[in-house]
């Protein structure tokens, strides 16, 4: 018998955008199936009055407090009104600088957001997630070898969203649908510099997601076929075929999240170099 479910308040505190502690909440969070988090993120709090007022808010409805905060004034306030009020509140990156701090022999420079600086790094990113958003859906095949990866497979195996995540990490990717009987694309098939990876999926899974995908507007297929098992097995058989017969390596999706299937690719593309 399944336990009701419960709710907590977590409040994430941030010097910058809170993505870093996010990130964390929610990895914490998904540890504890019955208990849901309700999240109330506070970013870009950098003075007292902005603390002051963040507390205001969590006395209404206290809970769990995570904050990265480097200016260790404030740091030590938010760790007194804690203490005062009697919640549990972590410095989610400070033990994490701490042994930096240790292996490196010297302290760190302790700047706000420096994650977010407009660096090399970052315009790589941006430029990724231009040639993935030009290149997504099969737009542009003529310019694969411009791909660091390329991503194959039928209808609704996540290769739009996989291939946005893969560009936020400044890997340039592009996706190609797999079409029952339309051969790949010549240039697909002549690319040298990309590693090509087609996603798959059960039956059940795909009919599942495209179910609820044909509640909004598919236009490209035949409602019936579009969710029919038997046809979706077929289509899976074809592009199975076509990446054995290419040498490309599959991965199966079913059960992965998005951040799994990247991080699976991310580990093929490290072995192919």
């Amino acid at each position: 018998m399944n336990k009701p479910q419960s709710f907590f308040h977590l409040h994430l505190i941030s010097d910058a955008t809170g993505e870093t502690l996010l990130a964390a909440g929610r990895a914490a969070s998904a540890q504890y199936k019955d208990a849901r988090a309700i999240e109330h993120i506070y970013p870009l709090i950098r003075t007292e009055k902005q603390v002051t007022k963040v507390f205001e808010d969590i006395e209404e409805e206290p809970g769990i407090i995570l904050y990265t905060v480097v200016d260790q004034k404030l740091a030590r306030g938010i760790d007194e009104r804690c203490a005062a009020m009697g919640l549990p509140c972590v410095s989610v990156l400070e033990p994490v600088l701490t042994v930096f701090q240790s292996y490196l022999g010297t302290p760190a420079g302790r700047r706000v957001g420096a994650q977010h600086v407009l660096d090399a790094e970052y315009f790589r990113r941006i430029d990724a997630l231009n040639f993935t958003m030009e290149h997504d859906d099969g737009q542009l095949p003529a310019n694969m070898d411009d791909a660091d990866i390329v991503l194959v497979g039928i209808s609704r195996t996540s290769k739009t969203p996989t291939s946005i995540y893969l560009a936020n990490r400044g890997i340039k990717t592009a996706n190609i649908p797999i079409v029952l009987g339309v051969p790949v694309p010549e240039s697909l098939v002549n690319a040298t510099k990309p590693l090509i990876v087609g996603l798959i999926a059960t039956a059940e899974r795909i009919s599942q997601v495209r179910q609820n995908r044909i509640l909004g507007t598919t236009s490209a297929y035949e409602p019936t076929d579009y969710v029919d098992r038997a046809a979706i097995s077929e289509e899976l058989a074809y592009a199975r075929k076509i990446c054995t017969r290419h040498g490309w390596p599959m991965i199966d999706v079913s059960r992965r999240s998005i951040e799994e299937t990247a991080a699976a690719i991310v580990a093929l593309r490290g072995k192919t170099r």
